[in-house]
């Protein structure tokens, strides 16, 4: 982590690849990563890292648990926490009736990697 990087990020991407390659780009731009691929990960995360910015989850997660179920719980925690969910599936977000999925952005993959950024910039505002 460079010295400047002031914002934490949660990465919850079950995909080795899309997992990889959003990591470091969020890397590069500044952000400190912390890495889930799944729901006990982000939860072990979650229980353990006092500060957290902004969690980006994908939506379908190994285990039944999906991303609005790890966002939900980790917003009544951090009321601060904001969360951007990223699917290739995006209706099904929408109709899990969650007051995030309401509010938080949703790209639909693939999303343009800049889509991300500019949208990680106007929620850390």
């Amino acid at each position: 982590m460079s010295e400047d990087a002031q914002d934490v990020v949660l990465l919850v991407e079950d995909e080795p690849a899309i997992r990889m390659v959003l990591s470091e780009y969020l890397s590069h731009m500044g952000y400190h990563v912390l890495v889930a691929a799944d729901s006990q990960e982000a939860f072990a995360i979650l229980a353990t890292k006092p500060h957290l910015d902004l969690m980006v989850t994908d939506f379908r997660l190994p285990g039944g648990v999906s991303g609005v179920e790890i966002a939900e719980p980790a917003v009544k925690l951090r009321p601060d926490l904001k969360v951007i969910f990223i699917s290739g599936y995006p209706a099904e977000i929408v109709e899990s009736g969650s007051s995030i999925a309401r509010k938080a952005p949703i790209l639909a993959k693939p999303f343009d990697l800049n889509t991300l950024h500019e949208e990680i910039k106007d929620l850390l505002r």
